[in-house]
Formats: C-alpha cells, structure tokens, sequence
C-alpha cells in the first residue's frame, strides 16, 4: 500500500505531489490516505487475496452463489483523527438485480471502537428497503458520505460495534445499515480491506457513483471470483469510473517531534 500511495504501482487519481511524500516514511505516507479504491489494479497480490484466497471463495459460494464475480475493492487506512462514515446501505451504491451484493470487511490491524472499527444493525438487510439519504452535516466526525434516514431502528439499542483482531472478517448483504465512527487514537491507524461482490448470474446496473453517464444496464470491469460467468461472451471492459483513486484523510496531522 505504501509503493501505490507513492506513486510506484501505476497512476492513482488525488495522489499528492511526490515532492511532498518522498520523505516520508511507509507508516507516514499510508497516513496521508483514507481510503484507495481499486487497489487490485494495481497490485496482483491484492488481486489475488481478494479472488482467490479459499476461505473467502468457499464462504461467498455458500451465502451467495457458486458463481461469483467482484466489482470493488478498498483499502481503507484511517488514520489518527481521521473521519468515519455515516449510515448507509451498500446497495444503495451499487445496485444488483437479486440482492446479491456482499460486502466483505477484513481487519488488516485490530479493529475496535477507539479507533473506529465497523459498527452494524443486525437484522437491518432483511427487509430488503432502501432508505433516503440526506447531508449528515458533520464533517468533522464522517466523510461526505450522504446519512440514511427514516429506518425503523434505533441505534442506541440496536446497533453493535465489530471489534476483530488481524485476520479476522465479517461478511454482510448489501441492505445491511452499517457505519464507522472517526478514529479517536492519536498514532494509531485502522487498515482494512473491503470488497464488492455479487451472483455472477445477475446483471450490474452500476454506474460506478455516477461517473458513467447514463443507464448502464451491465458494468463488465468485474472479476471472476468462482463458478462461471454466464455472461462471459460479453466480454470485459476497463470501466472508466473505475480508475484507482484515493480519498484524502484531510484532518490527518504529523505526530508532533
């Protein structure tokens, strides 16, 4: 992650001037980022952890389908100070057909509540609503993200924090309400890995978060990750909405000498 925050693994969209990172070391300059999306198209070990590593395949062919293909991966590597995000529902992002899509949240570092691990609602995903969103006007403790709304839950009562050790992954439908809250740590980091996946079987009218203008009735930048692609004969494409980029952790400040 550090040579792709550098500059070293190919071009990356919001990368800072190297004049201003070449000093810095690996832990420092990892720092710098909150979140790079679409790693694997970078690194073939990335690529390779988020598609061929068995125990994930095995448990996405069970909860989802013996065929599956990958839309997305991140590496989220929230820093101290760092933001978290809002409510939100995946699928309100990425829209399946069959309510397939599965996000799959893997600690990299321990994750927990000091450092803004992963909170969830049980049980939220299985009504199968999407909630309207609006502006959560807290910049100072959640990314841009819009706020899901009107859900007939209450976090106080309901919501749980995923604490995990290195290693350690959680598995979730794409319906399911989860957030992070900002890291409150003054060194520590929260690395994680999180990656998009779906029944090979369903269409992906996914237009990337709006950078594809107009319908897009089948987005082909997927990996196979098992099984077969039923849809293979149309090929793959290099979606131009899924260009490697960061998202900046502005907040981040230098340890003090």
């Amino acid at each position: 992650m550090a040579e792709i925050c550098r500059g070293n693994r190919g071009n990356v969209v919001g990368l800072l001037p190297a004049s201003e990172t070449r000093d810095l070391s690996n832990d420092d300059i990892i720092r710098k980022y909150y979140c790079i999306h679409f790693p694997h198209k970078l690194s073939p070990s990335i690529r390779k952890l988020a598609t061929q590593h068995q125990p994930t395949v095995d448990v996405l062919a069970t909860i989802i389908s013996p065929n599956v293909k990958m839309m997305q991966t991140m590496m989220f590597m929230k820093g101290p100070n760092s933001p978290g995000q809002n409510w939100h529902q995946d699928e309100y992002y990425i829209p399946t057909r069959d309510a397939s899509l599965t996000g799959t949240w893997v600690a990299v570092e321990r994750a927990e509540i000091e450092n803004g691990c992963l909170w969830v609602i049980p049980g939220s995903h299985k009504r199968r609503v999407i909630y309207p969103t609006r502006d959560h006007g807290k910049p100072q403790e959640f990314d841009p993200t819009p706020v899901a709304i009107n859900y007939p839950y209450d976090e106080a009562k309901d919501a749980i924090p995923c604490v995990l050790n290195p290693g350690d992954a959680i598995f979730f439908n794409g319906y399911l309400l989860h957030r992070s809250l900002r890291n409150n740590t003054k060194s520590r980091t929260r690395l994680s890995f999180a990656n998009h996946y779906m029944s090979a079987e369903s269409l992906l009218p996914w237009n990337c978060d709006g950078k594809v203008k107009g319908y897009v009735e089948d987005m082909r930048d997927i990996e196979l990750v098992c099984g077969e692609d039923p849809y293979a004969w149309k090929g793959k494409e290099n979606c131009v909405g899924c260009i490697p980029y960061v998202r900046g952790s502005l907040a981040w400040k230098p340890p003090s000498a």
